[in-house]
């Protein structure tokens, strides 16, 4: 079954005037949520989800379904990894806590109109070229095995200025300290900019990284753009909330980059045997469909995302903890073993 234009037409302009009234209330009355509000916003958007997917299976059936929620699912979860870089951001330029809710404000924009338009040229590239597919599926790979590599790093060490940040300090003049969230402010006779030009310039670019990354993901678990959009949207929704509903949990989410490479992996690889299976590649089996290629299905791909991220869930919250009370046990250990010898050896 196929969803009317008006359908989806309606579906996005609600959805997009959802998602802005919510950064709208920030603008408006800026204020740290409590961990009662965050919650009941979290989880009325994650409801919400759940019921659009409900209305997707009984107006276009169990396949749409299940695309929307492994998208969802996917976005969700990387943007649960963009939250954390933004902490490490917030905590490296020393945000004042009162001002990062127009910090996530200004980057769930910017990550909005970023996927928007990586979702606009991905849909157009998929259209022109199908051999597409083997790019999206080797990036997807590189960006998993990049992850992996990363893991175990220290929080504060994971963040690098890149060369915008660098060349923005070297070239405006930027002052020492904060002045609330305004962009400028007065020293002396001059007028400077703030470190939140600097703040705002990392955001911006990590949310262009991000893009990069969740657009061909998506696009591996479904082509339909509007199915695409949704999942995007419904993944952004409650962001700014979820980000302090969190709060220090995120940095006991020591698996979560672990468990997105393997995601990230597994669709890349879904990818390039979607690739082989409508091969038009001259070069590849002489521009015929390799027949070995297997199709993976989509409840199986909604299977392992939803498996991956529970289990790395557990690991983080049950396995990690455990395993970082005996490291500390052994060490208390061998320092207590170590004092008693420097006393023996004294005496």
């Amino acid at each position: 079954m196929e969803l009317s234009r008006t359908f989806e037409i309606w579906t996005l302009a609600v959805l997009t005037g959802l998602l802005l009234l919510d950064l709208a209330l920030v603008a408006r009355r800026p204020h740290v949520p409590s961990l009662r509000e965050s919650g009941l916003w979290v989880a009325f958007y994650v409801v919400l989800a759940l019921v659009f997917s409900a209305v997707l299976l009984s107006t276009a059936g169990p396949h749409k379904a299940g695309e929307f929620l492994a998208g969802w699912a996917t976005e969700y979860s990387l943007s649960v990894d963009n939250l954390f870089v933004f902490v490490i951001i917030m905590t490296r330029f020393a945000v004042p806590r009162d001002n990062q809710q127009k910090v996530l404000l200004v980057g769930i924009i910017l990550s909005l109109l970023l996927r928007g338009g990586c979702i606009l040229l991905g849909a157009a590239a998929i259209e022109a070229f199908s051999w597409v597919f083997y790019l999206f599926g080797a990036f997807l790979v590189y960006t998993a095995v990049q992850l992996l590599r990363s893991h175990g790093r220290e929080a504060e060490e994971e963040y690098r200025e890149n060369v915008l940040i660098r060349r923005a300090r070297q070239v405006l003049p930027i002052s020492d300290r904060y002045d609330g969230a305004r962009l400028t402010t007065g020293v002396g006779v001059r007028r400077m900019l703030t470190p939140m030009v600097v703040v705002l310039l990392a955001i911006g670019s990590t949310d262009v990284l991000f893009a990069l990354d969740s657009i061909p993901a998506i696009f591996g678990l479904t082509q339909d753009p509007f199915i695409v959009f949704t999942a995007t949207l419904f993944a952004l929704m409650g962001l700014r909330q979820l980000y302090f509903l969190l709060g220090g949990l995120l940095d006991r989410l020591v698996y979560l980059s672990q468990g997105l490479s393997v995601i990230l992996a597994f669709i890349g690889v879904k990818l390039i045997l979607e690739a082989l299976h409508s091969n038009e590649l001259h070069w590849v089996n002489g521009g015929d469909p390799v027949p070995w290629a297997p199709v993976v299905p989509i409840w199986l791909s909604l299977s392992v995302i939803v498996g991956v991220l529970a289990l790395t869930t557990v690991l983080s919250l049950v396995v990690a903890p455990r395993r970082a009370a005996r490291r500390e046990a052994r060490l208390a250990a061998h320092a207590r073993a170590a004092h008693h010898a420097s006393a023996a050896a004294r005496h």
